[in-house]
């Protein structure tokens, strides 16, 4: 029997706020264990926690950008379950009536097909902490730094049919929310994080096969590979006539399967009901809609732009509206003049190949969008060769400086005066008498290689129009 896979993903979202979800401690990455901690998010007894308001804005923004019903009224409700980083012995989420809720999400695979999957809902909660586990120790610590940060988490209808639609789903996800600046969503801070159920059926069967919850990765790549080893594992399975159970299972990158760790809760297990500490909480439409006003271009609508309106190629486009701070740096680089294309080279030629070889964020360069386009300006009047003017930025990303003070130091100014290029002429005129015979011979491409000695001989800086002149005068034609 011919076996489909059916995937739904649950993605959990860190909020870009600086402070937790209920409290004033900083919701910053990193610090030392235990440090951005107070009674509230370590659920000490008789504390009361309040709720964040720009958490709830960027939750409602998220859901604009996911093209969700916001809901006017929602609350908050406590989520029952025991685990050392979970100081409360409960979660502060939402149940039944989630901050959002029937949204979708365009997304494109690699060979350009368009798909689109469905969004159950998006809801606030808090995270937990973090157990750490000392390679070769017999006890395990707890680390609460994290515990109260702002979360949405994207529960997806179950709509995806591949590891590669998931990793589609995934990437698309992330930009839409960077783009919307919800939230950074970098995975190996953990400010996005990924459990994926998935399950086989008959393929055309509208039945939904027994669900397995696979968690622990850390990565896209990771989640297109847990998938994988766990499409094929179910598989297996039932066409060796077994059953599938419901658990959950966790991954294991080092040698790509999954194992179980616990057999699936049922939502009854948790015993939800609605937070006595936090009130219903009731949203003016009006500012609803003042957030969905506000929204950000989504990074197709730029990418749909950079083809219409700049005329640049799908690639250009696709390369250029990848990260949201590239692409808003691209657009600086505009506003001062520079022709489209021309940016669009510069950007994601020598700019990314840049950032690539230092794996450094964009705003860490030491020249900004002006800098750029003001060594794009010396090139297009003349001053320095394509050639010079690569080597200027280099200098000029490895030092800071502008670009007239780099070309100068680096003595890279074109000569436009013909009075300084008339010896250098000359002298490549005597060391080379054969392609001047070919030339006068007839063979006018033998001119190029003469401009080429010259422009060796001048370092580069030599105008290759005026060298052409100079030449052709000099040979009588």
């Amino acid at each position: 029997m011919e076996l489909e896979a059916v995937i739904g993903l649950e993605v959990h979202v860190q909020l870009g706020t600086r402070s937790k979800l209920f409290c004033a401690c900083s919701a910053e990455f990193g610090g030392t264990p235990n440090s951005r901690i107070c009674p509230i998010c370590t659920g000490q007894p008789g504390v009361l926690p309040v709720l964040n308001r720009e958490a709830l804005r960027l939750a409602v923004l998220a859901g604009h950008a996911l093209h969700c019903t916001i809901r006017t009224h929602t609350k908050f409700d406590r989520k029952n379950y025991f685990y050392p980083d979970l100081p409360k012995g409960y979660q502060i989420s939402q149940f039944d009536q989630p901050i959002a809720y029937h949204g979708d999400l365009e997304f494109q695979m690699d060979d350009g097909t368009p798909r689109r999957a469905g969004i159950t809902r998006a809801h606030l909660e808090e995270d937990a902490g973090k157990a750490v586990h000392p390679e070769g120790a017999t006890i395990s610590l707890v680390d609460l730094n994290r515990a109260g940060i702002p979360l949405i988490e994207i529960v997806g209808e179950p709509d995806l049919r591949s590891p590669a639609e998931a990793g589609a789903y995934l990437t698309a996800l992330r930009r839409t929310l960077r783009y919307a600046r919800v939230s950074e969503c970098d995975m190996e801070k953990g400010s996005m994080r990924c459990d994926a159920n998935v399950s086989i059926r008959t393929s055309g069967s509208e039945r939904l096969g027994t669900k397995v919850e696979v968690k622990n990765m850390n990565s896209i790549r990771n989640v297109e590979h847990a998938l994988a080893f766990e499409i094929e594992r179910q598989k297996n399975l039932l066409l060796a006539g077994e059953c599938i159970i419901q658990e959950t299972r966790s991954f294991r990158d080092a040698d790509g399967t999954t194992v179980r760790m616990r057999v699936k809760e049922q939502a009854d297990d948790y015993r939800y009901f609605p937070d006595p500490d936090l009130p219903l909480f009731e949203l003016d439409p009006s500012w609803i809609e003042s957030i969905r006003r506000l929204l950000p271009e989504s990074y197709r609508e730029r990418r749909r732009r950079y083809e219409k309106d700049l005329a640049l190629s799908d690639y250009d486009a696709e390369v250029l509206t990848e990260d949201r701070e590239v692409s808003d740096w691209f657009e600086k680089v505009l506003a001062e003049g520079v022709a489209p294309k021309v940016a669009a080279n510069w950007v994601q030629g020598e700019i990314l190949a840049h950032l690539n070889a230092t794996a450094a964020p964009i705003g860490t360069l030491r020249i900004g969008p002006r800098d750029l386009a003001e060594l794009l300006s010396m090139v297009d009047a003349g001053e320095l060769s394509q050639l010079a003017a690569k080597k200027v930025l280099k200098e000029m990303l490895s030092a800071g400086g502008r670009a007239r003070d780099c070309a100068q130091s680096l003595d890279l100014l074109q000569m436009r005066d013909s009075s300084e290029l008339n010896a250098i002429v000359d002298q490549v005129l005597r060391e080379d008498p054969k392609t001047v015979a070919d030339y006068q011979g007839g063979k006018k491409s033998a001119i190029n290689g003469l401009i080429g000695k010259v422009m060796r001989a001048s370092r580069g800086k030599g105008d290759p129009q005026v060298i052409k002149q100079l030449l052709a005068e000099r040979l009588g034609g």
